[in-house]
């Protein structure tokens, strides 16, 4: 989660409509609430999790409905998208700051670590 920060700094905007609604997750960890809510307190976001959070079977379905014509276009997919779970950040501005520092302190000192 802290990789994912580097380049973040809570201000993301989508490239196409100017307006973006948070970081979307997907997979098996996220169902841990814990987890979920410490990312969008590290990121400084809204992480939004779906309904359905096993999506690589359905990106593989609305792909082949895009091929075969079954949907029309990509935001046709876009309209079906739902959020099940919206974790706002809570962490304060400075602990998360902090916290930011310390992990990129411990990637420096791990760096040329083996030998």
């Amino acid at each position: 989660m802290y990789f994912s920060a580097a380049g973040n700094d809570g201000n993301a905007k989508d490239s196409t409509s100017g307006t973006w609604e948070g970081d979307f997750v997907d997979g098996g960890a996220a169902v841990n609430d814990l987890m979920m809510q410490f990312q969008a307190d590290v990121l400084g976001v809204p992480v939004v999790r779906p309904r359905v959070t096993e999506t690589t079977a359905l990106g593989a379905a609305y792909l082949a409905g895009l091929a075969t014509g079954f949907w029309a276009s990509p935001d046709a997919l876009r309209a079906k998208r739902q959020g099940d779970v919206r974790f706002e950040p809570r962490m304060d501005t400075n602990e998360r700051a902090e916290r930011r520092s310390r992990w990129q302190r411990a990637v420096e000192r791990s760096k040329n670590w083996s030998e």
